[in-house]
């Protein structure tokens, strides 16, 4: 995923215009590709097969066949938990959520915790936050809080030569947000905006965002968080 790819605008209100019939035969034809390269990986390291797994659910997410997807995902998800390959369990519940199963929206507040809590990909944590925005209500403070901490982890996590474009996104979903929350449209409305709300300090809207992301998942969680915070590095 790079910063050319998103688009914050389409994640927050994304579109499905539907397949063209070239386009499906196009996705049935690669499906084919990508199964068989799976068969290979019969006894390949489990990131590996797990990747290639998520590969294939997206395209069949793609194709409509969303049970599929989910249960391709789910297991690519439990191999890279067990791996401690975060970035991958994050990219797993990133696909799980665009399934629109049963359980997405609770796997959607998995891989925020996951996304936040360890050292992915800022752009990827990003893209998760930015789901939040689009589930949530135009006044709710919700999608304040998923921006701002969109922010925050880029300033902590962006490489120097990616951080200036991914700011520039993260901005942009501040600005958008704010806008559809409490109609700002200048810079002084915007700070006194984020001083209302209290998005300045991390310490308060970090907790916040943790609240919200409780209320999502609920009592479905996959996971033990305090076990996995063990395994935060130093």
């Amino acid at each position: 995923m790079s910063a050319s790819n998103i688009d914050i605008a389409a994640l927050a209100h994304p579109t499905n215009d539907g397949l063209t019939p070239e386009e499906r035969a196009g996705l049935e034809s690669h499906l084919k590709e990508k199964r068989h390269e799976l068969s290979a990986l019969a006894d390949a390291n489990p990131l590996a097969r797990a990747r290639m797994q998520l590969d294939i659910a997206e395209i069949l997410s793609v194709l409509e066949r969303k049970q599929e997807a989910w249960d391709l995902a789910r297991e690519a998800f439990n191999a890279a938990l067990q791996q401690e390959s975060w970035q991958d369990a994050v990219e797993a519940c990133n696909v799980l959520y665009q399934t629109e199963q049963e359980y997405s929206i609770a796997v959607l507040g998995m891989g925020i915790w996951l996304s936040v809590t360890f050292p992915v990909d800022p752009e990827l944590t990003l893209a998760m936050l930015v789901h939040i925005v689009d589930e949530t209500p135009n006044n709710s403070d919700g999608a304040a809080l998923a921006a701002v901490a969109g922010r925050y982890v880029i300033d902590l996590r962006a490489d120097d030569d990616r951080h200036e474009s991914q700011s520039f996104l993260a901005d942009n979903l501040i600005a958008m947000v704010a806008k559809r929350h409490s109609n700002v449209h200048d810079q002084n409305a915007l700070n006194k905006w984020m001083d209302r709300l209290e998005l300045r300090d991390p310490q308060v809207f970090l907790p916040r965002l943790g609240q919200v992301v409780d209320a999502i998942v609920a009592d479905e969680w996959w996971f033990d968080r305090d076990e996995l915070r063990s395994k935060l590095p130093d």
